[in-house]
């Protein structure tokens, strides 16, 4: 991006000068004490104060700091101008996962670790993308500048691409704005830069940069997705197609901790496997599952919809042995605060 070049011109810029000052004091040093050693029979001058050496020792740092704060100041101001975008992105950091909304489109979706965790538990060879690839990628048309609105719903995050000079935190209750002007087209990876809890370095930041044309035949796909995926909380689902749904959830969302037989991690993470929550009243579970529990590392999940909770009930009341009924998403509805 320009804003990248720029902040590298800068570095440049300033690494120069402090070659030259570096070489121009202990180059001084160097030849002062050598030139005026004792052994040649030089005495040491005896004066207290001299005005000309204090006002060239000041007047010469303030021009050093002027010349270098002159360029900081403009690169700084630019990074911080993000008017008249192309368009606008939110970005929302949650634990852990970054989530998408195209304001002017009007649709939005999540961005999650994509890596198996087969890989992560070094039980598969590690692919070239380890830790850094996602299941939907923020994508992006080249030479637009995007505005990128961040805030967090839970704890601080930061977004962070290198390749777009871009590095921004997302903070709950705030909302604060960056921008990057993609040049050319192609993948772009980076990472979540500020610790986040325990998961914090399985939430990397992917921008896929298309064309202009690409782009839109892109935006025109994830409308007839979104159009195609919207669940209607008042529907009456059978148990089998909520259990299918609750499936792809769970894999989605749940499987890190819970593990995929549903029998959890002894110590850190509960089993689903005959646990009496799940087989209990259905209330109890919905309430777990919306609202998280305190002092545990089960989060919130309120940013699903009524019908993936719902479905992702089911499919723990329905698997691992568990046979407790199914849950509408009416009901999740109804129970949210």
């Amino acid at each position: 991006t320009p804003m990248a070049q720029q902040m590298m011109d800068l570095h440049n810029y300033i690494f120069w000068i402090c070659v030259v000052i570096f070489i121009g004091v202990f180059g001084t040093m160097f030849y002062s004490i050598f030139k005026h050693r004792k052994s040649v029979g030089h005495q040491a001058a005896q004066f207290h104060e001299n005005t000309t050496v204090e006002i060239v020792w000041t007047v010469i740092p303030f021009l050093i700091l002027l010349f270098m704060a002159w360029p900081a100041t403009k690169t700084i101001l630019a990074m911080k101008d993000t008017s008249a975008p192309d368009m606008t992105v939110k970005v929302t950091g949650y634990q852990w996962k970054w989530g998408y909304d195209y304001m002017q489109d009007g649709f939005s979706y999540y961005s999650q670790l994509a890596t198996p965790i087969a890989q992560v538990q070094n039980q598969a060879p590690k692919g070239p993308n380890y830790l850094l690839e996602v299941d939907n990628p923020l994508v992006v048309p080249v030479d637009t500048k995007v505005r990128v609105i961040l805030t967090a719903n839970d704890v601080i995050h930061s977004w962070w691409v290198p390749a777009f000079g871009v590095k921004q935190d997302a903070i709950p209750g705030f909302v604060r704005d960056t921008w990057f002007k993609a040049e050319k087209t192609g993948i772009y990876r980076g990472q979540c830069a500020e610790l986040c809890g325990k998961d914090h370095g399985f939430m990397p930041v992917v921008v896929e940069v298309k064309s202009k044309e690409d782009y839109a035949a892109w935006v025109g796909q994830q409308k007839q997705k979104m159009a195609a995926a919207a669940d209607d909380p008042n529907k009456t689902w059978t148990e089998a197609e909520l259990v299918a749904k609750g499936a792809t959830v769970y894999a989605a969302n749940c499987v890190a901790c819970h593990q995929a037989s549903g029998k959890g991690v002894p110590g850190a993470f509960p089993a689903l496997e005959g646990s009496k929550i799940v087989n209990g009243p259905p209330e109890g579970q919905i309430d777990i599952v919306l609202n998280g529990k305190q002092g545990t590392a089960m989060p919130a999940w309120k940013s699903l919809s009524d019908a993936d909770i719902a479905s992702v009930i089911t499919y723990t009341r329905n698997s691992f042995g568990n046979h407790a009924g199914d849950v509408m998403p009416a009901q999740v509805k109804a129970a949210r605060k």
